[in-house]
C-alpha cells in the first residue's frame, strides 16, 4: 500500500489536484486513507466508533463523486469473489476481476453475469474483466484473493514477481492440506514482506447480491489497511467491521466449515430444534477451544466471523458444506457429495486437518472427531451420536468459570475409550 509518506497532498485538496495524472490521483486517495487513519490517535485500547465510522463515510463520499479511485483487483471467479468486486465496483472503487479462463472472461464481458456461480445477477457495468494475471495486479492498491484454499499458494507464487507495494486480503476461507496452514499463514510465507489482511463472516453471496443488510470483518494488523478495505467495501447493505484479531477471525471462518456439514448431517436425520441448538452451541465452543490454543482471543468467536458466521453456515441451505453434510446424512458417500456439489467445499478438509492437530495436541473436539470418524473411517453415523451424548459432564462455557478437573478427566477418558476394543465392538453393532 502506498505509505503516508508518499503523497503530501491531502484527498480533500481543491480542483488544482485534477491536473496531476491518473496514478498521482489515485496514490493521493489512499494516501489521505492512511494519513487520516494514522492521525486519527484510534488505538487498541482507546476506540472510538464513531470516528472510525465517520472517517469511512467521508472516504465513500469522496470514492463516489471524484474520479480518483482505489484500485483493486479481485482473483477468482467464484460466487464469493464476485459478489465482492461487484460490490466494490458499484461503491465508485477502479476494480477488475480475475478469472483464469479466457472463455469465461470474455462471456462475462459479453453478457455481465458470472453464468456458472451468480447466473440470475446482472453485475454493475463499471466493473471489469481479465485472464492477464500480471495486469490484473500491477499498479493496485489492494489485492483481494478469493480462490479455493487449494490453489491459494500457488496463486501467491504466480503473482509474487508483480508485487511492488500492493496489499493482500484473504477473501478465502480453510487451511492448506497436509500444512495445517491458514490463508495468512502463506502469505507470510510466499510475501515475507507484504500487508496483509483477511476477510470473515456470515458471507452467502447471492444474499449480497439481493442487497440483503450483511456485514463481515476485516482483520489486519494495519490499522491504515482495515480503513481502507472499510472505505472500499462499506455500504448501505453491507457492513465492514474491524479487528486485530488475525488468528481469531480467520479461525472463525474455517472452523464453521466443519458444523456445518454435522448440522447438515443432522437436517438428513430430521433433528429436532434442541438437537440443533446444541449442536451449535457446543460447536462454539469447539471452536474457541481450538482458538485459544492457538493464540486467539476467544472473545472474537462471539463475533461476526466466529458465531456469526456459524449461525449463517449452519442453517442455510445456499452454504455449500451444509449441503454435503445433507448429502452425507442421506447416505452418499464422501467422494460422490463433492463431486454432486460441483465446488469446493472446505470444511471436508479442514475435518481432516482439525482431527489431526486437535489429537495431537490434545485438544477437546469431540464433534470433529466424531466427523473423522463417520467420513474417513466407515463408522456408524447413529453409533457416533450415541457415544457423543454418553461423554459425560463438562463445563458449559469454560471461559466464564475455571477450567475444572472434570473437562481434564473427560479428555483422559475419551482419549482413552477412542482406543478400546468394547468401541469397536459397539461400531460393529451398530453398523
Amino acid at each position: 500500500m502506498t505509505s503516508p509518506n508518499d503523497s503530501n497532498k491531502d484527498i480533500g485538496n481543491d480542483d488544482s489536484e485534477m491536473s496531476k495524472s491518473a496514478p498521482e490521483k489515485q496514490n493521493s486517495l489512499l494516501a489521505g486513507i492512511i494519513e487520516r487513519a494514522s492521525k486519527s490517535g484510534i488505538g487498541r485500547k482507546k476506540l472510538n466508533p464513531s470516528a472510525v465510522e465517520s472517517s469511512v463515510a467521508k472516504n465513500m463520499a469522496e470514492i463516489h463523486s471524484r474520479p480518483t479511485k482505489l484500485r483493486l483487483a479481485f482473483l477468482g471467479g467464484g460466487s464469493f469473489g464476485t459478489a465482492m468486486a461487484n460490490l466494490a465496483a458499484r461503491n465508485g472503487c477502479d476494480t477488475t476481476l480475475w478469472v483464469r479462463n479466457k472463455r469465461t472472461v470474455k462471456a462475462m464481458i459479453k453478457t455481465q453475469t458470472n453464468k456458472k456461480y451468480l447466473p440470475s445477477y446482472k453485475l454493475d457495468d463499471r466493473l471489469k474483466y481479465s485472464h492477464d494475471l500480471a495486469a490484473t495486479v500491477k499498479d493496485k492498491d489492494i489485492v483481494f484473493i478469493a480462490v479455493p484454499g487449494l490453489a491459494f499458494r500457488e496463486t501467491l507464487k504466480n503473482i509474487a514477481p508483480f508485487i511492488s507495494g500492493q496489499s493482500i486480503v484473504s477473501l478465502t476461507k480453510g487451511m492448506e492440506k497436509d500444512t495445517f496452514a491458514l490463508m495468512s499463514d502463506i502469505i507470510k510465507d510466499e510475501l515475507p514482506e507484504v500487508n496483509f489482511g483477511v476477510m470473515s463472516g456470515p458471507n452467502l453471496a447471492i444474499e449480497i447480491m439481493k442487497n440483503m443488510p450483511s456485514a463481515t470483518v476485516i482483520a489486519s494488523e494495519s490499522e491504515p489497511l482495515r480503513h481502507a478495505v472499510q472505505a472500499a467495501l462499506h455500504s448501505a447493505f453491507f457492513r465492514v467491521f474491524a479487528s486485530d484479531d488475525v488468528k481469531g477471525v480467520e479461525l472463525g471462518g474455517a472452523l464453521k466449515n466443519i458444523y456445518a456439514i454435522a448440522m447438515g448431517m443432522a437436517s438428513a436425520y430430521d433433528v429436532g430444534e434442541n438437537t440443533k441448538a446444541m449442536i451449535l452451541t457446543r460447536a462454539l465452543a469447539e471452536m474457541s477451544r481450538f482458538g485459544v490454543e492457538a493464540g486467539a482471543n476467544p472473545l472474537t468467536f462471539l463475533g461476526l466471523s466466529g458465531v456469526g458466521d456459524l449461525y449463517a453456515t449452519c442453517s442455510s441451505e445456499l452454504s455449500r458444506n451444509y449441503r454435503i453434510g445433507t448429502m452425507l446424512g442421506r447416505g452418499m458417500s464422501i467422494d460422490a457429495a463433492v463431486k454432486k456439489l460441483g465446488q469446493t467445499a472446505e470444511g471436508v478438509n479442514t475435518i481432516q486437518q482439525v482431527h489431526e492437530k486437535a489429537t495431537k495436541e490434545g485438544i477437546y473436539m469431540p464433534i470433529t472427531h466424531a466427523l473423522y470418524a463417520v467420513i474417513y473411517e466407515d463408522k456408524a453415523a447413529l453409533g457416533v451420536a450415541l457415544h457423543l451424548m454418553e461423554a459425560g459432564f463438562r463445563s458449559d462455557v469454560e471461559f466464564v468459570m475455571a477450567h475444572d478437573h472434570s473437562n481434564a478427566a473427560l479428555t483422559a477418558h475419551m482419549k482413552t475409550s477412542n482406543n478400546s476394543p468394547d468401541d469397536k465392538k459397539d461400531d460393529a453393532d451398530h453398523k
